[in-house]
């Protein structure tokens, strides 16, 4: 009798696609991206149609103004990564590196995902219409934020996968590259005002809530594209 179990899609070689979102964290991740979305809804409730910042945000700004040279340049580095040409170059080597390691799933995902990131803030952007400077500038959440977010977690799922690591190690790996790469992009935007602290903080779990639902869905269509492909060949040979 026949598994009941669907078989893993393989490649053509025999060998089994490796999953861009392990198996063992999607329930963590699934569960991290639901309270992400609550995050970033309440927040954008909060703040909706605001053109001040709120006492979290005057409190944590206080902490960043007057920033020196040294810390100024390297807010000045980090924004320019997050802007079109400094983020078309990150993608990029993250793209050529995926390839170099044969992970064809992970580079979909470093376009696709920093795509839907940045495009499900630009639309949170309109929805809630916050401004900052009094000029119409919209700022929650922030894109760029975001945008270092989605790639770190694309580039943490990577590593999860290619070292095989486990539930919680894997969980831990992905939340500590999104902490970081968050609070750096995050950091900056306040460091020069770009942004209020809490539109960082949107920022940051818009990429929590966006990218494991990519990864999801790229696993998915790819395993579906494999079944196709090995279902054509196996009539061709009949």
């Amino acid at each position: 009798m026949g598994s009941w179990r669907r078989q893993k899609p393989k490649e053509p070689s025999g060998r089994p696609v490796p999953a861009v979102l392990p198996p063992s964290l999607r329930a963590w991740l699934g569960l991290i991206a639901a309270l992400a979305t609550v995050v970033v809804v309440v927040i954008g409730v909060l703040y909706a149609g605001h053109s001040r910042p709120g006492r979290v945000d005057a409190w944590l700004q206080s902490a960043v103004d007057g920033v020196g040279p040294p810390w100024r340049r390297v807010a000045l580095a980090m924004d320019f990564l997050g802007e079109p040409a400094g983020s078309a170059l990150l993608v990029v080597a993250a793209v050529g590196g995926c390839l170099l390691l044969r992970r064809p799933r992970a580079a979909v995902l470093s376009v696709a995902g920093a795509g839907m990131t940045v495009g499900a803030a630009t639309l949170l952007k309109s929805l809630v219409g916050r401004t900052i400077h009094g000029d119409g500038n919209l700022s929650y959440p922030s894109g760029h934020t975001a945008f270092a977010t989605a790639l770190a977690l694309t580039v943490a799922l990577l590593a999860t996968g290619r070292l095989g690591l486990g539930r919680t190690a894997g969980t831990l790996l992905v939340l500590a590259a999104a902490l970081v790469a968050g609070a750096a992009m995050g950091g900056a935007q306040v460091a020069l005002r770009a942004h209020y602290p809490t539109d960082a903080l949107g920022g940051w779990c818009t990429a929590l809530a966006v990218i494991p639902a990519t990864a999801w869905l790229v696993d998915r269509t790819a395993d579906r594209l494999v079944d196709r492909v090995a279902d054509a060949r196996r009539r061709k040979h009949r």
